[in-house]
């Protein structure tokens, strides 16, 4: 599938070196290209996001837009959606919460800001809802990923 010369289907995310640098990569989802590499403090020309601001990206995306259909389903008036990330890797002794008690855990911070003349069961049913998005599930539940190599040139 390395040579592009039609578009990927929809459900597949193909990612290919980049001329831009030496961690640069191009990112092709359906019909849109994006860019991703590293930052110039680990080696790369910051000519995109690195891999960890896709992953919150995804999270903070799928966050908002989950909170907005069950708004709008519910028929309630929430105006806006803001959600801000933050990706660390803590210590497991400093997670009181974590079943790893060795070596380093991550760590995903999300804050929602929610404008709109909502209710206080309003507000707090519509964070306990973030929960559910589709990716927060995806990334608290058990995945499995599988890997084979393709035809090597």
């Amino acid at each position: 599938m390395s040579d592009v010369a039609e578009l990927p289907p929809p459900s597949v995310v193909l990612v290919e070196d980049s001329e831009a640098g030496p961690f640069a990569e191009t990112v092709r989802s359906g019909a849109h290209v994006l860019p991703a590499d590293e930052p110039a403090a680990n080696g790369g020309n910051d000519t995109g996001p690195d891999p960890y601001g896709y992953l919150l990206a995804a999270l903070g995306a799928c966050t908002a837009m989950t909170l907005r259909m069950y708004a709008r389903q519910k028929k309630w008036p929430l105006q806006k959606v803001r959600v801000v990330l933050k990706h660390d890797k803590i210590y497991a002794t400093d997670c009181a919460t974590c079943e790893t008690k060795e070596g380093k855990v991550d760590r995903i911070e999300r804050w929602i800001e929610l404008d709109g003349p909502l209710s206080d069961d309003q507000q707090k049913r519509l964070l306990e809802i973030a929960d559910r998005c589709p990716v927060h599930r995806t990334l608290t539940s058990e995945i499995v990923i599988t890997t084979r190599l393709e035809g090597v040139r």
